[in-house]
């Protein structure tokens, strides 16, 4: 773990406690951090924008990301970066860029993959095949509380096919869920 990248953690874990959505955080991260070195941009800047994208989450469930301009602004990051982080918010008005329309895809779609994941008797995101995913999506009952219109518009916006954009997203965690950065609190299990 870099000295940058573990300072970002340790401004996350002040502001959330719950592992679950440390590892929501995490595989944002994880799915930006892929799609950053896809499109030739800064991984580490995507990477940060993704695990600080819910940094105000916890403490303002009913007003977020409305509060994440103050904490950020107290740790230094500057306007665009915020403004990055604020832009996931399903009522944003302005015109997305590349990488505010990458984190609207991978915020919701990360959870649900790993959901998928979760309800296999392995829990293994490498044997998670993208048909067990557009299946699953297609239950209504699964995951009810995931806004399958926003993932499948975000995919959209972004110009990338649906199913490849699932296999995309399952291939980047179940890679990254094995290396060393993601083994303090594991994606599944």
């Amino acid at each position: 773990m870099t000295d940058s990248r573990k300072q970002v953690w340790q401004l996350l874990r002040q502001h959330v406690q719950s592992e679950v959505l440390l590892k929501h955080c995490l595989a944002v991260e994880i799915a930006m951090r892929a799609y950053a070195a896809k499109f030739g941009e800064d991984v580490e800047y995507w990477g940060t924008v993704g695990l600080l994208h819910d940094v105000d989450f916890e403490k303002y469930p009913e007003d977020h990301p409305n509060h994440a301009r103050e904490i950020l602004t107290a740790a230094g990051y500057d306007n665009k970066f915020i403004t990055d982080v604020e832009s996931h918010a399903r009522s944003w008005q302005n015109e997305r860029t590349l990488l505010q329309k990458t984190l609207l895809a991978v915020d919701e779609l990360t959870g649900f993959v790993i959901a998928c994941a979760l309800v296999r008797p392995d829990k293994d995101l490498d044997k998670l095949e993208v048909k067990s995913v557009m299946k699953k999506m297609k239950d209504k009952a699964f995951a009810r509380a995931v806004n399958r219109e926003t993932i499948t518009a975000s995919a959209e916006a972004m110009n990338v096919d649906f199913k490849e954009h699932v296999e995309f997203v399952t291939k980047a965690l179940a890679q990254a869920a094995k290396m060393p950065d993601y083994q303090e609190i594991p994606l599944v299990g």
